[in-house]
């Protein structure tokens, strides 16, 4: 989370994949390795009103923090935030959340929901969160595990695991090189970046 020097009403809110990125005001030199992986970059610019919002969404998900320029006396107001900043998650329930953001953009801000689901909550985000929610057929793709086996349908709606290797946009890919996580709404109009 960064907020803008040049305007105390805005911030940038990054969700990403890659590894090792980026330690606190130091240099961030690229893993070559990587080169051969999918990797997704996320960057939302947003009111820092959204901030404490965002907040109470990652507490569920115990995320390490990079970065955070924001002074205690602008935050004395977010009491989300504050919790994330200085580590106190509760493993209590409710054990998942949904937030609402919209960007900054003054003619067409565009609307972001945030799903959070704790380890200790036994559901699975795609069939028990974002296909109940979304209402809709979902095409996923990530990586498959002991829930996440193939093709299942639920509450008259269906989940569909996009086939690896797959051609994305023209890039060939695989799930071996691709460690993203990401489900598309079918008709195709609502995106889900899914951070597992």
């Amino acid at each position: 989370m960064k907020t803008k020097s040049n305007s105390k009403d805005s911030a940038a809110w990054i969700v990403h994949t890659v590894p090792g990125f980026s330690t606190a005001r130091t240099a961030y030199s690229w893993p070559v390795a990587e080169n051969a992986r999918g990797h997704l970059l996320i960057c939302l610019t947003i009111s820092t009103s959204q901030i404490n919002t965002i907040a109470a969404s990652l507490l569920l998900v115990q995320p390490m923090i990079h970065y955070n320029d924001i002074p205690e006396t602008e935050t004395a107001g977010m009491p989300y935030f504050n919790k994330l900043a200085e580590g106190k998650i509760s493993p209590l329930p409710p054990f998942t959340s949904r937030r609402s953001i919209s960007t900054e953009n003054a003619r067409s801000p565009v609307a972001v929901d945030i799903y959070s689901k704790s380890e200790s909550s036994k559901y699975e985000i795609y069939k028990k969160v974002i296909v109940k929610v979304l209402k809709k057929t979902i095409k996923v793709w990530s990586r498959r595990d002991n829930i996440l086996k193939g093709d299942c349908r639920g509450s008259q709606r269906h989940i569909r695991l996009i086939k690896s290797p797959a051609a994305i946009n023209g890039h060939n890919t695989n799930l071996e090189a691709d460690i993203t996580n990401w489900a598309v709404s079918d008709p195709g109009n609502i995106f889900c970046h899914v951070d597992k």
